[in-house]
């Protein structure tokens, strides 16, 4: 598992912040769009296979569609009007020291 900041908002791999799923999308519905996000991602590796530009066109709009459903790209799920640090090195964004006493636990 992937540690997650306290606000809920990101959850960090080799350092990097990625936004997590809007948490008020119900349990139903995230799945529902989890599953149309693995099936286009299927459909990009396929595109790549075959070598067709325009499938792989397609399959790529439809991750971006998936993630934008959930919440992971575009407008951000948060109403506060802080920033989205979605993708930014975590040593970079306000979360630093968060993420700094992480490797410092041993």
């Amino acid at each position: 598992m992937y540690p997650v900041t306290a606000d809920g908002r990101y959850f960090v791999v080799k350092g990097q912040l990625w936004r997590c799923s809007n948490p008020a999308l119900s349990e139903e519905e995230r799945q529902h769009l989890v599953h149309d996000l693995m099936d286009a991602r299927r459909a990009v590796k396929e595109a790549k296979v075959s070598n067709n530009a325009d499938h792989l066109r397609s399959a790529r709009a439809r991750v971006d569609a998936a993630k934008v459903a959930l919440g992971e790209r575009e407008p951000v799920w948060w109403s506060d009007g802080r920033p989205d640090y979605n993708r930014h090195k975590a040593v970079n964004t306000p979360y630093a020291d968060w993420y700094a006493s992480l490797r410092d636990t041993p």
